[in-house]
């Protein structure tokens, strides 16, 4: 009679799928240190977080430098003296403005600003008061003058100004301002608008002994508005 088998130790239990996976080749695991693996999903969203805010930042910054800029309506004249008219003035005071000649007129440009200038005598040949007028236009476009608009002489005239005379004239451009001299003598508009500045003086000083002309200082005022105010529209672009 055949006895059982006899077996040294105890009996293997694992399931023959088991045992053969034992046998199986397995997956290499990645070695560590060598190369690179597959990038975080979080590192390619800080990425373009990155690169949006560097983008906005530039186009901000673009933004701030123009809106920083001057307003400038206005183009520059090479020759202020064709330009110049002052005709109403002319009437007011019955005195033909000379006419214009390059020598009485000069220019310059620059990143910053541009500038024109011109010098005008108004005549008459039975005058004892002689008028001289003149005329400068400044663009600034870099910086604006609004903040010190207003504010200096403006020029060797400009340390002749009454500041107790001063007035504002509403209607024209941003901002307007009458000076008048100490004494009578000569008077002063300044126009404001955008980054463009405008300035006429008028002067007048006897040229002979004797009784002298009146003068009357708000009949020139008012010329010299409306004639500021045609040389802004002839000027305008």
């Amino acid at each position: 009679m055949i006895g059982e088998p006899e077996t040294d130790g105890d009996w293997d239990t694992a399931s023959g799928a088991e045992g053969a996976a034992e046998h199986l080749p397995r997956e290499r695991e990645p070695e560590r240190g060598h190369g690179r693996g597959p990038r975080t999903p979080w590192l390619w969203a800080l990425g373009g977080v990155v690169a949006a805010s560097a983008v906005w930042a530039g186009t901000l910054a673009a933004q701030d430098r123009f809106a920083d800029t001057p307003r400038i309506d206005y183009r520059h004249a090479e020759n202020l003296c064709r330009e110049v008219s002052l005709q109403v003035l002319g009437k007011t005071i019955d005195r033909t403005p000379k006419d214009a000649d390059s020598s009485d007129a000069s220019e310059g440009r620059s990143g910053a600003q541009d500038w024109a200038h011109c010098a005008v005598r108004l005549k008459n040949a039975q005058e004892r008061l002689s008028y001289q007028a003149q005329v400068l236009v400044e663009l600034h476009k870099k910086t604006d003058p609004g903040p010190e608009f207003g504010t200096g002489p403006l020029g060797i005239t400009g340390l002749r100004i009454d500041p107790e005379q001063r007035r504002e004239v509403p209607g024209l451009g941003d901002r307007a301002m009458l000076d008048r001299y100490y004494g009578s003598g000569g008077d002063r508009l300044t126009v404001l608008d955008g980054g463009a500045v405008f300035t006429l003086t008028v002067e007048w000083f006897a040229t002979s002994a004797g009784e002298q002309e009146s003068v009357d200082e708000d009949a020139i005022d008012g010329a010299m508005i409306e004639d500021v105010r045609a040389l802004m529209a002839k000027l305008r672009r």
